[in-house]
């Protein structure tokens, strides 16, 4: 193995403004720089200590699908840093008062001494036992002989909509994932979690659910995390194709259950600090251990720069489905059903995920004042208020001629600029015109579109309107 290393090392450029947007070369860099994903890989993991333009993290980290680890900078004014905790440990006293609503607060919890179906088995608890547990746990020195219990994919965001836990920082912002999950009224989840969990929990190897992004802030404590980028897990499989459930696991050594684990080639091993950030990104497999007794925020989520991923990774799992009941193809509604089991193996199917890009979609044209019986309407407001010159070809294609509908975070931030955000949308709809033109060549998704668009535009009225804007703006040479 070439790499079995912990690379901390400073970021680039330091900017003291954080901001959402992104300049017109990068964002023709960034988008000629996906296709080159999977060749980028870095045996490294950059430590961000002071604050970087958000063109930079999407430059070098997002598009690039690398890791990084932010310093404590991201996290030093959070309520939950100095309500959840006492001299770096957990203050249960507090979260005791906060949280457990007199005793009707039930939270998940795994035993990490266990394993069922590859995972840790989980059952609930209230938050008041839980705690109980961990504080006794924790005084009897975290004995071997007692249960190893950790509070893992707690919803707490959901449970306490009004406690300000933590602000999601800039460069985690553009969230398409939880965005459309708060849409749905069919669901009432989301991917938005705490993590509370003694010295020694752990959880196995694993890639996050549609190989999503996902960022994990320490607000107490010491994390472990090794990880591996994408194309690696093959050298984690045993002889029957099942991934690793424990890396620590002597069995890794046995050539005969593992024969291709002496090839693993990059792997890479961090310790997050409390109040550090790290980002995983798309595809990358990890195992983490708590070193300490310790509580993290945790994010999943998906954009325009790794949506194709994502799409691919779906793809995949229902050629694994049509693969395991290939058998019963001749049943009548095979396909339905085929998409029945991918959405119960994966948690989405191809009508969730195209309801998915048509709501990204909207939600867009709705930003940047367009509607498919007008021209392309985009972006901010006047010459006046922006403090930008507007060039006649600008306003040829009707740029800087309307106000959109910008979100009202976006608009609270006072460094934003119009045009970078515009570039983000922009950027945005292309990726999502990338993925509809690719559905709609899917024999698959072609048999079940009726299902699909139901109360939703048609497939080629949406890809219309992503030509019109994509077209408009002259950023279609850019997806050649």
């Amino acid at each position: 193995m070439d790499c079995d290393i912990i690379h901390k090392t400073r970021g680039g450029d330091w900017h003291e403004n954080e901001r959402i947007g992104i300049s017109h070369s990068a964002l023709v860099m960034s988008t000629k720089a996906q296709s080159h994903q999977e060749d980028s890989c870095s045996c490294e993991i950059k430590y961000i200590a002071e604050p970087v333009s958000y063109e930079e993290f999407f430059t070098k980290y997002l598009i690039l699908n690398q890791p990084c680890l932010f310093g404590q900078f991201l996290t030093s004014s959070w309520r939950s840093c100095k309500e959840w905790i006492v001299n770096n440990e957990p203050n249960f006293e507090s979260l005791e008062r906060l949280f457990s609503n007199e005793g009707k607060t039930v939270v998940p919890i795994a035993n990490c001494k266990q394993e069922e179906y590859s995972s840790h088995p989980k059952e609930d608890m209230t938050l008041s036992q839980y705690l109980q547990y961990w504080e006794t746990y924790r005084s009897k020195g975290h004995p071997p002989d007692m249960d190893c219990l950790y509070l893992k994919d707690w919803h707490f965001t959901k449970a306490f909509p009004n406690y300000d836990a933590y602000q999601t920082p800039v460069y985690f912002q553009s969230d398409w994932m939880n965005d459309f999950w708060e849409s749905r009224s069919d669901t009432d989840d989301d991917y938005r979690f705490v993590y509370m969990g003694p010295k020694g929990s752990w959880t196995p190897l694993h890639a996050d659910v549609f190989r999503s992004y996902s960022w994990s802030a320490n607000v107490c404590g010491r994390k472990k995390w090794i990880l591996f980028p994408p194309g690696q897990e093959v050298y984690l499989q045993d002889n029957l194709g099942h991934l690793a459930f424990d890396l620590c696991s002597p069995e890794l050594n046995d050539d005969r259950k593992y024969p291709k684990y002496k090839n693993l080639q990059h792997r890479i091993e961090v310790i997050q600090e409390k109040g550090e950030v790290i980002f995983v990104p798309s595809g990358w497999h990890h195992q983490v251990f708590n070193l300490e007794d310790t509580i993290s925020i945790n994010h999943n989520w998906v954009n325009g720069c790794n949506i194709w991923i994502s799409w691919q990774y779906i793809k995949q799992c229902l050629l694994e489905v049509k693969h395991e009941i290939r058998d019963c193809q001749d049943m009548e509604g095979w396909e339905e059903h085929c998409q029945l089991m991918l959405k119960a193996s994966s948690g989405i199917n191809y009508s969730d995920f195209y309801k998915f890009m048509h709501t990204a979609a909207q939600q867009r044209f709705k930003w940047l004042g367009y509607n498919k019986t007008d021209n392309v309407h985009c972006p901010a407001a006047s010459e006046e208020n922006t403090g930008q010159t507007i060039s006649q070809n600008d306003k040829d294609k009707g740029i800087m001629c309307t106000t959109p509908d910008f979100p009202t975070d976006i608009k609270s931030l006072p460094t934003c600029t119009c045009r970078e955000l515009i570039n983000h949308y922009i950027f945005d709809l292309c990726q999502i015109k990338k993925i509809i033109s690719d559905m709609m060549s899917d024999e698959d998704f072609i048999h079940i579109l009726q299902n699909c668009v139901k109360g939703l535009q048609r497939p080629d009225i949406l890809i219309e309107g992503l030509n019109d804007v994509c077209e408009k703006y002259a950023f279609s040479s850019m997806q050649e």
